[in-house]
């Protein structure tokens, strides 16, 4: 399947129900793939960064958890069917896990956050196989590989943060026996408890983004570059415009 280019960066243009029975069919053939999560920030980091653009581009899945990659390749004439936020892609997939006897390893956040978010997930979706935890705050990735390897899991919750995590699972992918591997950022801190994710109100009128801002202020730093996402976007488009291609 072709992807949609989305300023450098391509997605796979899929449902939520589609995405989601492509992660159940990675998860059963074991084999160490990878899904990505970029939103507009992580786009924009890969217009620098040639090792996080080359770990999307080797990625399984790539999927928009952003509303401004979505808007992007809207204003480009390549609307994607919609908006994939990963954490609810990764509640799905933990259901699917629990339903099915299979296990999962948490990786990722400050010491002590996976194992609560253990103990949650296991409250939430009972019959989950936990195999396995470790904090995000290693030095060496050897004796990580190994702790995995060792448990065998069927998805891998890699929680490092953007571009890490992205290049982490890239550089790892063929190391690791695991099932799927999703980079989903800070959905541990979500479901320790530790951090609270927008209303449903706020995600539903697409301003989760807005929502963590208000509550984490220093992110309005990161975010004042978005609008530079849009603008390149409209650009892009005026070009093809004026080549007649648009």
């Amino acid at each position: 399947m072709n992807r949609v280019d989305v300023l450098g960066v391509g997605f796979d243009n899929l449902t939520s129900e589609n995405a989601i029975k492509l992660c159940k069919n990675l998860i059963d053939e074991h084999r160490s793939a990878y899904m990505v999560t970029p939103n507009p920030e992580i786009v924009m980091a890969a217009w620098d960064n040639s090792e996080l653009r080359s770990a999307l581009e080797r990625a399984d899945l790539v999927i928009p958890d952003g509303i401004g990659v979505v808007k992007a390749a809207k204003i480009l004439g390549t609307p994607l069917k919609e908006r994939l936020p990963g954490i609810e892609v990764g509640e799905a997939i933990l259901e699917y896990l629990a339903q099915t006897g299979k296990s999962a390893f948490l990786l990722g956040a400050k010491p002590g956050v996976a194992e609560l978010a253990a103990e949650q997930i296991k409250k939430l979706y009972p019959g989950i196989n936990i195999c396995g935890t470790n904090d995000g705050y290693f030095k060496e990735d050897a004796p990580v590989v190994v702790k995995i390897n060792a448990a065998k899991p069927d998805f891998l919750m890699v929680c490092l943060g953007a571009p890490k995590q992205e290049i982490w699972m890239a550089q790892n992918a063929a190391s690791l026996d695991v099932g799927l591997m999703a980079g989903l950022g800070g959905s541990l801190d979500v479901f320790a408890g530790t951090v609270e994710r927008a209303p449903k109100a706020w995600q539903n009128l697409n301003l989760e983004w807005l929502y963590r801002c208000i509550k984490e202020p220093w992110r309005f730093k990161r975010i004042a570059r978005l609008p530079l996402f849009l603008i390149k976007a409209w650009a892009k488009r005026i070009r093809k415009f004026f080549n007649g291609k648009g």
